[in-house]
């Protein structure tokens, strides 16, 4: 069917969009190309606006728009952490996509996959500013979908031969190795103290639920000198002694860093280095020797998604996937 401007909008459920075929690597490359607009000026993006109905909870609305490619749209996402007890995902939501010159909605998804992959891709793409770049291990802290997609992304860019996965559920944990190992052919070891999972790590990932009073597990002196630390649960795993230690601290946007301190999260956190968009453009630099401790505690960006939807969108179009609905 062809797309008639005002009549219909294109549904595509998580499936389709999974079945889009849209690669981890041409994610890293959309979410570069979009941070450079951005150093620029040429985006637009409030601050998110939200409800909370539970503790630990959130449901957000994120809307953006890309003057390069024409991209326009609106993230609506939840993030409940007891959902696991429901035998529930963490991470729900839908994501609408706009015709950028008259607004009319054209495209209505599941945000679950594109978040999973623009938030390890935003990972990878802070690492290769911030990493070594010969960094062979990988701390896995939270082994979800989170924990997938970051493993995913930082493979594409780190000559990785080895991980270490702990999660507060040991099964899961032995899970995750086991699948990883088999879909990446990479080393994924299990470990039952957390602390394994950092000090022997080039880099580490943290991404447990969102907490607004951090459980602070990891202690000062865990990461090393010269590793790379990503905060996909914001500060939740971190004890301020282990924030102190860490020689430059990034994020994807301040002003969103500001508005949650103002919230009561990351209170013990280091002032901001730079935003990924000043690494990406070289206005700010990066790693400057080998044995600086960095850390990049990326918010999770409205501009990402509306970077990854119109990608989707094309190939649902030129493949016939998704359901036409009438508006």
């Amino acid at each position: 069917m062809t797309p008639h401007l005002g009549v219909n909008v294109l549904y595509l459920s998580r499936a389709d969009v999974c079945a889009a075929g849209l690669t981890m690597a041409e994610i890293v490359s959309a979410l570069e190309a979009m941070f450079r607009e951005k150093a620029d000026g040429r985006v637009e993006m409030p601050a998110k606006i939200g409800i909370h109905t539970m503790p630990d909870s959130f449901l957000h609305a994120m809307p953006a728009a890309i003057r390069a490619g024409q991209a326009a749209g609106m993230k609506w996402v939840g993030g409940y952490s007891a959902n696991s007890k429901r035998d529930l995902p963490y991470i729900t939501g839908l994501l609408i996509l706009n015709h950028y010159e008259t607004g009319v909605p054209i495209a209505l998804m599941d945000c679950t996959w594109i978040t999973a992959q623009r938030t390890g891709a935003a990972t990878a793409l802070s690492a290769k500013y911030l990493a070594r770049p010969d960094s062979e291990s990988l701390g896995i802290l939270g082994c979800g979908v989170q924990g997938q997609s970051n493993l995913e992304a930082l493979r594409l860019l780190f000559p990785l031969k080895k991980v270490l996965a702990y999660d507060t559920n040991s099964r899961q944990a032995a899970n995750y190795a086991r699948e990883m190992q088999s879909q990446f052919g990479i080393k994924v070891e299990p470990v039952l103290d957390p602390k394994d999972a950092v000090i022997e790590s080039d880099m580490v990932v943290t991404a447990g639920p969102i907490l607004r009073t951090p459980h602070a597990t990891i202690k000062a002196g865990w990461l090393g000198e010269g590793a790379f630390a990503s905060l996909v649960d914001f500060d939740s795993y971190w004890d301020p002694a282990a924030l102190a230690q860490v020689d430059k601290f990034c994020t994807d946007d301040v002003p969103q860093m500001n508005y949650y301190r103002e919230l009561g999260y990351f209170q013990h956190t280091l002032p901001v280095h730079a935003d990924l968009a000043e690494l990406v453009t070289g206005r700010k630099p990066g790693r400057q020797n080998a044995d600086e401790r960095t850390m990049a505690c990326n918010l999770g960006l409205a501009l990402e998604d509306i970077a990854v939807a119109p990608l989707i969108y094309q190939r649902a179009l030129e493949a016939g996937i998704g359901t036409w609905l009438a508006l």
